[in-house]
């Protein structure tokens, strides 16, 4: 579909942008990259008034376009660059109205690139909850643009800010806000000249980032860095005077159009819960209880509809072998993809619920106090504030969270994050993780409150948190540096969730769950198949004739019973059962059998692919007639050396731990290598986590065998 007109959104942190962004595009959204760099640009499209279709680009929140990483620095990249494939036509710059000398500090910088503006009055309702007056015409008329006030969380203004993009065309010029040229007039001019510029301050940026800019040439950007020289200019010293001259314009406008009447109360309120959430004691036992309670609601709530979906799974299997003829093509489709798919497909409930209660405690502000409080933790270990960050988002996905160790500025602090956040449990290790609790952990109470599989769940959690905190402890020792980190964050003021984007959260999230891993599940399950399925030299027509006498004596219960056993012999003679048997010596001490063999081996793809190879796997093994649920199989599956359950209490124990430290995803493999830019660091990470892996599962089975 053609867009009529491009938009890009704009604000600090803790803005709404994010609901803005939801609000106006709803589903139609997607994800990508920004050229050239590893940072997500998230798009979408708006239906205005005017029957026309907005493209809608959420940057980077930041406060200023001086940027402080990566991230930050795609606003100015994107905004000064019209051969950018994201250069926009609009800017809508979202300003926090009970904040807006802060917020007003970008829109000077962006008024000054000359570039087509509307400012987003958001969170109007929380600035007359505190007492704050705006004269919002009087403040479009000084600003000279269109000033439209939201409650974006309430749906207040969005009608408004569509009517007012469909209107843009007609936006008049920005009054200049300083004197961009008197900041450095000589540099100014010549980089004008020499790189063909025409805005003023779109050179001044130039020299304050070119090394970053990467639209430039190298040749120019060394020539930016000849020209600083030759005008001695020192950029720390022009952002300063540049910051103080833009601030003394936002209070002249402010002075007018903005008034207090008393101290916010929603502010006094957040102030007074935080004395209680924030406690260094209080804090942490309440953070532990609301953890307890969310691993409580994955096995409580998801229980329903897991078993739906898994009954569904199971009929598809019975229907489509009474329908279909017999014949591999028919045995691949049912046995290999469809039981390869129905392994992961059925823990979107517990991916829905988990994802839900993260945008929950977002929304209402808790997650910016549990950073604060990890950060205490994270200095004692010897890291970086900044850290925290990185190891919170480690609980959604490792990958996205080591590209946002980029804000950290410190190299050791930043590497030491890279190396453990790996280790913090992902959603990728839940379906292993609640698989194997519900083989070997009985669902009671504990104390006739607590679920025990919760628990036991939860504890895997922590213990990955704990385990983090003491390689980073022991990295810090090894690793030598004398650079010092700093962490500067901002509390914001505590909100109901809006339940549009908790919604829209669990939807995005379990779509890309099902996709990302789905792809990965459908090439292994159908590889699996067939290695399961055919076998070298004569070995499965040696098996059939070894019980063609028998079957052909035996009465129907006998016979479907050496089908069975025709169907195991097979499948430990197959291209797979031999790898498996190859490698069982290794893992044998760990309390795995060959069939457990192969799923660590198809887990470095992705972790969650353990649940999709066993389900392939013990469907193969179950032959046509076994419609089970993989979990009625892998509980009866008996080990033929001792006579006991597979799955025991030991062996699940230290499949669990095994599964909690070790390094089982190419993905985030791959981008380490691609941010530390060496094969070096992923390869130390590699070893040190399955090393640990391996001792952890064999000192717990030992123990618990």
């Amino acid at each position: 579909m053609e867009h009529s007109i491009r938009v890009a959104l704009v604000g600090n942190p803790n803005t709404g942008k994010s609901t803005i962004f939801n609000a106006l595009t709803g589903l139609n959204q997607k994800v990508g990259n920004f050229p050239g760099i590893t940072v997500d640009k998230k798009s979408g499209t708006c239906k205005l008034p005017d029957g026309k279709i907005a493209e809608i680009i959420d940057l980077p929140g930041t406060y200023s376009l001086y940027p402080k990483s990566i991230d930050e620095s795609i606003v100015f990249q994107v905004l000064s660059d019209p051969s950018q494939s994201s250069y926009p036509d609009l800017v809508i710059i979202v300003a926090d109205a009970t904040n807006l000398k802060r917020n007003l500090l970008l829109y000077t910088q962006i008024a000054d690139l000359k570039l087509p503006v509307i400012v987003a009055l958001n969170m109007m309702d929380q600035a007359e909850k505190g007492n704050i007056d705006i004269d919002i015409d009087g403040l479009a008329k000084k600003l000279n643009v269109p000033v439209v006030p939201l409650a974006a969380r309430k749906g207040r203004g969005l009608e408004e800010l569509k009517s007012a993009i469909a209107h843009s065309t007609r936006l008049p010029l920005q009054n200049d806000t300083i004197d961009v040229v008197s900041l450095a007039p000589d540099l100014i001019a010549d980089i004008q000249g020499e790189l063909v510029i025409e805005n003023p301050y779109v050179a001044l940026q130039v020299a304050h980032q070119h090394e970053y800019l990467r639209y430039l040439s190298k040749e120019k950007s060394n020539r930016v860095e000849e020209l600083e020289g030759k005008h001695n200019f020192h950029t720390q010293e022009s952002q300063a005077k540049e910051t103080i001259e833009r601030y003394n314009y936002i209070n002249d406008i402010l002075s007018d159009t903005v008034s207090h009447r008393s101290v916010a109360l929603e502010e006094n309120i957040s102030n007074k819960i935080d004395h209680v959430l924030t406690h260094k004691v209080w804090g942490f036992v309440i953070f532990f209880g609301i953890l307890l309670f969310i691993f409580n609601a994955i096995f409580s709530w998801s229980s329903y509809p897991m078993d739906l979906i898994e009954g569904l799974f199971v009929w598809i299997s019975e229907v489509g072998h009474e329908k279909l003829p017999a014949g591999l093509l028919t045995d691949l489709i049912l046995d290999g993809i469809i039981a390869g798919l129905g392994g992961i497909v059925i823990f979107i409930p517990q991916i829905a619920i988990l994802f839900a209660f993260i945008s929950i405690l977002e929304e209402t502000g808790y997650i910016a106090r549990v950073t604060f409080m990890m950060d205490r933790l994270m200095r004692k270990v010897g890291l970086n504030g900044k850290s925290v960050v990185p190891m919170i988002g480690g609980l959604a996905c490792a990958v996205p969270s080591i590209m946002a160790a980029r804000t950290i500025e410190n190299w050791k602090d930043r590497i030491i994050t890279i190396m453990v956040v790996p280790l913090v449990s992902c959603s990728a290790r839940l379906p292993v993780y609640t698989l194997l609790i519900s083989l070997i952990i009985p669902e009671e109470k504990v104390f006739g409150i607590f679920n025990q599989q919760a628990l036991v769940l939860m504890g895997l959690y922590i213990l990955s948190l704990v385990a983090a905190f003491v390689i980073a402890w022991i990295m810090k020792k090894i690793i030598k540096s004398r650079d010092k980190g700093y962490f500067v964050m901002e509390m914001p003021v505590y909100r109901m969730p809006r339940w549009n984007n908790v919604l829209l959260t669990m939807y995005d999230k379990s779509k890309t769950f099902v996709i990302e891993a789905g792809k990965v599940i459908i090439a292994i399950s159908i590889i699996l198949w067939v290695l399961a399925t055919f076998g070298p030299g004569g070995r499965f027509e040696q098996i059939e004739a070894k019980y063609e006498k028998e079957l052909a004596s035996a009465n129907e219960k006998q016979a479907a019973h050496i089908e069975v056993l025709i169907a195991k012999e097979k499948l430990e003679n197959s291209y797979i059962g031999i790898l498996g048997h190859t490698i069982e010596p290794i893992i044998r001490p760990l309390g795995y059998d060959w069939k457990i063999g192969i799923g660590i081996i198809t887990s470095f793809a992705a972790r969650e692919a353990f649940v999709g190879t066993m389900a392939t796997i013990y469907s193969v093994d179950g032959g046509d007639e076994d419609t089970n649920t993989i979990r009625e199989r892998m509980a009866a599956s008996i080990n033929p050396k001792t006579g006991l359950p597979v799955y025991t209490v030991a062996t699940g124990i230290s499949l669990m731990l095994f599964y909690a430290f070790a390094m089982q995803c190419m993905s985030t493999v791959a981008i380490v290598h691609r941010e530390t830019k060496s094969w070096k660091w992923p390869a130390i990470q590699f070893v040190y986590m399955t090393t640990l892996a391996y001792i952890t599962a064999l000192i717990a089975y030992q123990l618990l065998k």
